[in-house]
Order: C-alpha cells, then sequence, then structure tokens
C-alpha cells in the first residue's frame, strides 16, 4: 500500500427523512443567514425549496433564496450570487440540487469570503484559496459526488476549469434518496455515468500495489453498474437509488483513489467538450471514454485493464490483452444500454472536422501549454488522436 493523507470533514446525514434535518446541521455549522442555491424550476416546483425555506425560518434562521444554476456552472452567475451574498450579509451558503448547483455555490462561498479577489483567478491557479464560506448541501441527483469532494469546476465563456482544494469541502451532506426518485431518465443515465467516470479516472493509474484501494474501487464500479439500470427503469425504486446516491459521495470523496496518482485524462478531455459545445458532463464522458480506453490499454500491457474485465465484469479470459479489450468492449456496451453517446458524433453534431479535433486538442492542452493524464501521460498530439478515433461514426 503507497502513502497517503487522507482528509474528508463532511459531515453525511443519510436516508428517507433526512432533509428535515437542513436547519439543524446549518445551525450547527454556524450558520444564521442562508442563500440558498439552486438551479431551474424542478426544485421549487417539487416542493423542495419551499419546504426548506420554512424549516430554516422556523429555526429563526434567514433563508435567501438564489435560484439558476445551470449544466457547466458559469462563472457570471456565481459572481452575481456572491454579489448578493455579501449584500445580504450571508454566512452560510445551502445548495439543494446536483453537482451543478453545488459547484455554484462552492464558487459563491469563494467569492463572498474573498471580495478583492478576482474569483476565476483561483480556477487559473493564480491565486490561492485560503478562506471560503461554509457550504451545506442538500443533494438532489446522484451524479458529481461533489457533495463530499475537494472539486469545483466553473466555466468562463468558452473556458472550463476544474479547482480542487479543502475548501471545496462542504461542512455537511443530506442524502435522501426520496429527493431524486422524480428525475428524468437522461440525469440518471448521466448521473451513472459520472459515478463510474470519477471511479474509473482513479483506478486506472499506474500504481499497482494498493490492494486495499482497488477493492473498494471495484466493489463501488460492481454496486453501480448493478443498481444503475434498476434506477434508470425506475427513479422511484428507492433501494437502487440509495445505492447509487451513496456510490456518487464515496467515489468523488478521494477514498477510491487513496494511495494511486489521479489520472482523470477522460475528465479533461470531456471539459473541453462540452466548454465547446455546451453538452451534460456525463455524455462528454461517455463519448470518449472508448477511444481513451483503448488508446491507453496496451501501456502497462494491459495488466490493469485485465484487472478491471475480471474484477468488475467477471470477464475469464486468460491472456491480458483478450481480457483487457473484452472489459472495454463491455463496459462500452453498459454505456450503451443508458442510451449514453460512445463516440462524438453521437453527440449529435455529426462527424466532427479535423479543425474541430484540433480546436479541441488545444482546448483540453489550455493552449499547447501542458499535458494530462498518469496511467499514460498525453501530449496534445495524443489528445487529438483520441478526439480522432472518438469521432468514427
Amino acid at each position: 500500500m503507497e502513502s497517503f493523507v487522507y482528509h474528508m470533514p463532511t459531515e453525511i446525514r443519510f436516508g428517507p427523512g433526512s432533509e428535515d434535518g437542513a436547519a439543524e446541521l446549518v445551525r450547527k455549522y454556524g450558520g444564521h443567514r442562508v442563500l440558498v442555491v439552486y438551479g431551474g424550476g424542478s426544485a421549487v416546483k417539487s416542493g423542495l425549496i419551499g419546504r426548506l425555506t420554512a424549516q430554516l425560518e422556523a429555526a429563526g434562521l434567514t433563508a435567501v433564496p438564489f435560484g439558476g444554476a445551470q449544466p457547466n456552472p458559469r462563472l457570471a452567475h456565481a459572481l452575481e450570487g456572491a454579489a448578493l451574498a455579501r449584500a445580504q450579509d450571508v454566512d452560510f451558503i445551502l445548495a439543494v440540487g446536483g453537482g451543478s448547483a453545488i459547484d455554484t455555490a462552492k464558487a459563491i462561498a469563494h467569492g463572498a469570503a474573498n471580495p478583492g479577489t478576482e474569483l476565476w483567478d483561483f480556477w487559473l491557479g493564480k491565486a490561492a484559496l485560503t478562506r471560503t464560506t461554509p457550504v451545506g448541501v442538500v443533494l438532489t441527483i446522484p451524479a458529481a459526488g461533489s457533495e463530499t469532494s475537494d472539486s469545483a469546476v466553473l466555466t468562463n465563456g468558452d473556458a472550463k476549469r476544474g479547482l480542487n482544494s479543502n475548501f471545496n469541502r462542504p461542512v455537511f451532506a443530506i442524502l435522501d434518496p426520496r429527493l431524486a426518485a422524480t428525475l428524468p431518465k437522461f440525469q440518471v443515465a448521466c448521473g451513472v455515468t459520472d459515478i463510474l467516470m470519477h471511479t474509473l479516472d482513479r483506478y486506472f493509474n499506474p500504481v499497482s500495489d494498493n490492494e486495499t484501494t482497488d477493492a473498494l474501487a471495484e466493489a463501488l464500479l460492481r454496486t453501480v453498474l448493478r443498481n444503475g439500470p434498476a434506477a434508470l427503469e425506475n427513479p422511484g425504486n428507492l433501494h437502487a437509488m440509495s445505492e447509487l446516491m451513496w456510490c456518487g459521495s464515496l467515489s468523488h470523496n478521494g477514498l477510491t483513489g487513496l494511495g494511486g496518482k489521479k489520472d482523470f485524462a477522460v475528465h479533461q478531455l470531456g471539459h473541453a467538450i462540452s466548454a465547446k459545445y455546451d453538452v451534460a458532463h456525463g455524455v462528454s464522458l461517455s463519448a470518449v471514454w472508448p477511444a481513451w480506453a483503448r488508446y491507453v490499454a496496451g501501456s502497462d500491457g494491459f495488466r490493469r485493464f485485465a484487472q478491471f474485465a475480471r474484477q468488475v465484469w467477471a470477464v475469464d479470459e486468460a491472456g491480458d490483452e483478450a481480457a483487457a479489450r473484452l472489459g472495454i468492449e463491455r463496459q462500452t456496451a453498459f454505456f450503451r444500454s443508458l442510451g449514453m453517446p460512445v463516440s462524438l458524433p453521437e453527440l449529435g453534431f455529426g462527424v466532427l472536422t479535423e479543425g474541430d479535433l484540433a480546436d479541441l486538442a488545444a482546448r483540453c492542452s489550455y493552449g499547447h501549454s501542458r499535458t494530462i493524464g498518469s496511467f499514460m501521460v498525453l501530449d496534445e498530439a495524443a489528445m487529438a488522436a483520441i478526439y480522432r478515433a472518438a469521432n468514427e461514426a
């Protein structure tokens, strides 16, 4: 087992009815004036925002609503929220929703606590994040895992960036599977994909002697593969949805990658796609994963992908290369069974031009200035090659 440091301070309240403890937790973590951050109208129409607002006010707290969080969270919206938080003397941010609302809330929290710093500079690495406003979460979409993660994604124009910091960790997360019971099938499918990819992007790394971490990751993957289709068929299946909700939190809190070298190449490739075409995060990942997997699979003699195939997909092929390729085929078929795209043309923009592919590679390499990945380090030429392979109809 390799050395690691693990710090996950988020308090979890899990299970049906756990939403009823939101005000108690806000008060526990020092909140008095609460900015309630949410996305579109579904949280309002379902009555959730009304229930939470009433709960906060009954506890003597002030609730300031702030809706409009979007997929691929926008810098401009976060700046608006930070300005509102300062104007209303907010001391706590409550995110209600999935990854978009949560990452928006994290950005607002940083902006509110650092009025003298350009918010985008934190995501560009030009400013060090040293303080924030406490954030709590009421999760409604199991997917991004942002409710327990140290990461937050933000989009500024056509640039999408991720920020990793322990200041991104929410102080609490409420995981009530009933709140996800009416999700549209597309959101469930995207969520299942995102949960899988947060684990796969940690699992495929060059470190080979983290037996316990690997076993945790493999068990999580099997659980999602088993329960994902059931939740897709019926989001009201509380057993399946509760398993997905907990797997989503575990998949992105660092646990499934301890001791390894985080790869996240597929996420970086996907960020460029979603920034350019404004597609959902989940579809940007499934569209490029098969091409990435085939490109990098042989870099360690197919050993890692063969382990994945045998432990997760119960492949019994003796040879590592044959087992690895079969595992990739089965994972690709699973994404397809969810209705997710497994190539770039399936995103709905047709076969991309060579210029489009070059632009994606340039975006992913931050203008020719970086490599990505650790399982196999990818330069801009390799990024372009993967996009090209994913572009085959």
